[in-house]
């Protein structure tokens, strides 16, 4: 628990906390990255962890709770963890690529589920879900107070929240002679490939078809490299 920043004068201090709610769970491996249907990016930055904020505005307490997802489905299981049915409202929004929904959750319509997602938007992130537990004090805030609140509680939230770069994996494959592999494995090695695997399945004497998954943005550096040491001409097989 920690003390963040300074809130505005019509709020109580503002109290950070940390929780691990199966983040894991929550966000897909790397190599499910590119290209999916919902338009992310090659290269984008998510939060690495669960966490909250809470704050007390006009006697309501708002806790606003961050994760990171991986699709809509990932979204609907995060909310089904963090939510409180007995909190007066359970507002969120998360953004995935192009894929973006929020819900005011009986709130005024456009006072809570959108400032959040304009929240998220402007942090940056990507593949994150934020939802924020309200429990009425019994002071309305106003259309204007909700917007401040809800945004700025889901602003606050994403500040704290440790982040990541996440880069998507290429499937590439080339066939190699046997005298080739250590020479192979060294630039697979210096460029971090993952998921190595060998066929000697061919069909040709003294070839194996090796395999391995990639950064995006190490491809073309791999090739080239492979090329020029190797001096063979080689074909590389690539999938997303």
């Amino acid at each position: 628990m920690r003390v963040g920043v300074p809130v505005a004068p019509a709020t109580t201090v503002l109290v950070v906390l940390r929780r691990r709610i199966s983040a894991a769970s929550m966000l897909s491996t790397k190599s499910s990255m590119p290209r999916d249907p919902a338009g992310a990016a090659a290269a984008f930055t998510t939060i690495k962890e669960v966490v909250s904020v809470e704050k007390e505005i006009k006697k309501s307490k708002f806790i606003a709770i961050a994760g990171p997802i991986s699709s809509e489905q990932s979204a609907q299981l995060f909310l089904s963890q963090v939510r409180d049915p007995r909190a007066t409202h359970n507002c969120w929004a998360y953004k995935v690529g192009d894929q973006h929904r929020s819900s005011d959750d009986g709130e005024p319509s456009g006072t809570a589920g959108k400032p959040m997602l304009s929240a998220i938007c402007s942090s940056g992130l990507d593949r994150v879900m934020v939802v924020v537990i309200r429990y009425f004090g019994g002071i309305k805030l106003g259309t204007g107070g909700l917007v401040r609140a809800y945004g700025g509680v889901t602003s606050d939230c994403l500040k704290t929240a440790p982040t990541c770069l996440v880069k998507s994996k290429v499937q590439m494959g080339v066939e190699v002679t046997f005298d080739l592999i250590g020479l192979l494995y060294n630039q697979l090695q210096s460029c971090q490939a993952e998921d190595i695997k060998e066929d000697y399945d061919t069909g040709k004497d003294g070839t194996t078809m090796v395999s391995f998954k990639v950064d995006f943005d190490q491809v073309d550096k791999l090739e080239d490299a492979i090329k020029s040491n190797c001096r063979r001409d080689l074909v590389f097989y690539k999938s997303t």
